[in-house]
């Protein structure tokens, strides 16, 4: 049986004892180890496998200034980019089957941005100080693990000492698992899902499994989307079905649930198959109600749950959102078809429901119309987008594009 490898990576001149001590956790559990050393000045406790000048080189850098500068910002962000160089050659080197590290705020920004490094399914363990807050900056779109550390990252304590043994036998078991492949049976198609458009993605996902594929569902609260374009990098996903758009209401007017910068671009960078609506454009997401921005109280607004309001998007704001996705899917190199669903965008925009406003409907698909290329199939279907009608058309039309059977497009 081959010895599982966990690279560690951290600052030595401040954490050199704590480390240590992981390291010789898990050598008492037969994993071996690869100790990175990011931090600036000269480590203290432990003796690390990759030197900081190392690390700092990866990053085009040199300790010796980075020390000289004093600068503590500059120094965390070049390491952090050294450190993450490190990690994606040591993984695709066979040296890495796991990550961890432990840190406050900026020891966790700097492993983080190494374990964001890594492709989706390498364990990533961090142990911080910052787990029991918002912990969106260190775990990004991908499957990092957080353990909070209960007491500062400050010595080897009879607290200290229980976490980091928990951290180790936790990344020993991860390491020694031995997951399938993803996609080893059925091509992957990623899909994009929130609960107004549930019923939508459901239907197309039995069509779609039946059909021979394995549908993995992202819920679109900014990592979900983010979640699904890493996944279409990475090389995972055959196609998408974007059906719920949703992310980018919130990023154009100031909701929780933001989209990436990439996002609605990778499969089109890529050349993947993409079949898309226009799911949910007609809300922003906040908190509570009280949480709600004072300029926004006189809106449409909608008590989805006791944690969650949206807010009804404007004519003016359906037809920015309306170009923005048309520029993007005018930029996709491969196969791609807009669906646009003219009787509701939402299971609470058709007649009837709260956010029905035939106006920002009709400013969002003239401004698609407007801006779409001709490169670009358009669909527009006398429904609302959770007719079941209307997911099977959009797992039909994606099935045609992965099995090379698509026809003539055009504007239907």
């Amino acid at each position: 049986m081959l010895v599982a490898s966990v690279v560690l990576v951290g600052t030595l001149d401040t954490k050199g004892e704590e480390y240590e001590f992981l390291r010789e956790r898990l050598r008492e559990r037969g994993v071996e180890t690869i100790l990175v050393d990011a931090g600036v000045f000269e480590p203290a406790g432990a003796r690390p496998d990759v030197e900081r000048a190392e690390v700092a080189r990866a990053a085009g850098e040199t300790v010796e200034r980075l020390a000289s500068d004093r600068d503590r910002g500059r120094a965390v962000e070049t390491m952090s980019r050294g450190a993450a160089e490190v990690a994606r050659q040591l993984h695709a080197d066979g040296r890495l089957d796991g990550i961890l590290a432990l840190g406050g705020s900026g020891g966790s920004a700097l492993a983080s941005r190494a374990m964001q490094a890594l492709p989706v399914g390498v364990p990533k363990l961090l142990v911080s100080t910052v787990a029991s807050g918002d912990t969106r900056p260190y775990v990004g779109a991908t499957d990092v693990t957080m353990m909070y550390s209960v007491v500062d990252i400050a010595g080897i304590n009879s607290v200290s000492a229980r976490i980091l043994t928990n951290a180790a036998g936790a990344i020993s078991g991860m390491v020694q698992a031995e997951p399938p492949e993803l996609g080893e049976t059925r091509p992957l198609v990623g899909a994009s899902m929130f609960g107004v458009t549930t019923p939508a993605v459901d239907a197309a996902r039995k069509k779609l499994d039946a059909l021979g594929y394995e549908v993995l569902v992202f819920h679109q609260t900014g990592t979900g989307g983010e979640s699904m374009e890493a996944l279409c990098r990475d090389g995972y996903l055959s196609a998408t079905l974007d059906i719920t758009l949703t992310e980018f209401a919130d990023r154009l007017v100031g909701g929780v649930f933001p989209a990436g910068e990439r996002r609605l671009e990778s499969a089109g960078e890529l050349g993947l198959p993409q079949v898309v609506s226009l799911g949910a454009l007609d809300m922003v997401n906040f908190g509570p109600l009280e949480s709600v921005p004072e300029r926004f109280r006189h809106r449409n607004l909608y008590r989805h749950n006791p944690t969650v309001t949206l807010m009804r998007t404007t004519p003016e704001e359906c037809a920015e959102l309306g170009r923005l996705v048309a520029r993007k899917l005018n930029a996709a190199r491969g196969p791609v078809t807009l669906f646009v669903p003219l009787g509701g965008v939402s299971a609470i925009a058709t007649e009837g429901q709260p956010f029905y406003d035939p106006e920002a409907d009709r400013a969002l698909f003239d401004a698609v119309r407007d801006e779409i290329s001709g490169d670009v199939e358009v669909v527009e279907m006398e429904t609302d987008i959770n007719s079941p009608a209307f997911a099977e058309a959009m797992a039909r039309r994606l099935d045609e594009y992965l099995r090379g059977e698509a026809g003539e497009r055009g504007r239907t």
